[in-house]
Parts: C-alpha cells; sequence; structure tokens
C-alpha cells in the first residue's frame, strides 16, 4: 500500500495515531524513548547504551535514564554484556514486541481510514 500525504494530512495521522495511544491508556513515551524503542525493535541487535547515545547524539545517562523507564514499563530489559562487562546490552521483550505491533497496528488502521 502506498500513501501519498501532504504535510497536513501527515500531521493529522499523527496526531490520531498519539490520540489513540492515549485514549487506550497505554504507556505514554517521549519522542526520544519511542526513537530507542524501534531502534531496538526495527534494528537487528545487539544494542547497547554506548550506541545508542552514539546514534541519538546524547550522552549515555540520557540513554539510560530513558531505558530505565521503558525498562518499569516491561518494553526491553538490560544486562552485562559478558564479553566486556563495561558494556550493557539491550534486550527485546515480548511485552515491548506487542507494544509496537500494536502500535504498528493503529498506523494502519488510521492510515486506512485517511484513503
Amino acid at each position: 500500500m502506498t500513501v501519498e500525504l501532504n504535510a497536513s494530512e501527515a500531521l493529522g495521522l499523527w496526531h490520531q495515531v498519539l490520540l489513540g495511544q492515549v485514549q487506550d491508556d497505554l504507556p505514554d513515551l517521549t519522542v526520544r524513548q519511542m526513537a530507542i524503542l524501534l531502534q531496538i525493535y526495527l534494528v537487528p541487535p545487539p544494542h547497547t547504551v554506548r550506541g545508542l547515545a552514539a546514534l541519538l547524539k546524547v550522552t549515555k545517562p540520557v540513554i539510560t535514564r530513558a531505558l530505565d523507564r521503558m525498562g518499569e514499563l516491561g518494553l526491553v530489559d538490560r544486562e552485562r554484556d559478558p564479553r566486556d562487562l563495561r558494556n550493557v546490552v539491550i534486550k527485546r521483550t515480548v511485552s515491548g514486541a506487542l507494544f509496537l505491533e500494536r502500535f504498528g497496528d493503529r498506523v494502519i488502521a488510521v492510515a486506512r481510514r485517511l484513503d
């Protein structure tokens, strides 16, 4: 399916997707948290705090705070890299995969209503 949107339509789509997230009482993620989550789930692993910080051009504590929140929500997990204990590897979870699947389904549903 190809969808061509102008800027106003694209913003309307994003608005409707976000409204649905809030109305369904799903976890509120910041844009930064969502970018991190999508990176973890859409790009093949491994993912480290150091690597995510470099990609997003932020400090490691910024990533750590975002991961703390997402960990509380069960969307990601972390463990020390056994090969290099200085590195923290971020792991996917079933809850995180289901959250993003529902989010993707919502985007599709809203986009279809635009046709």
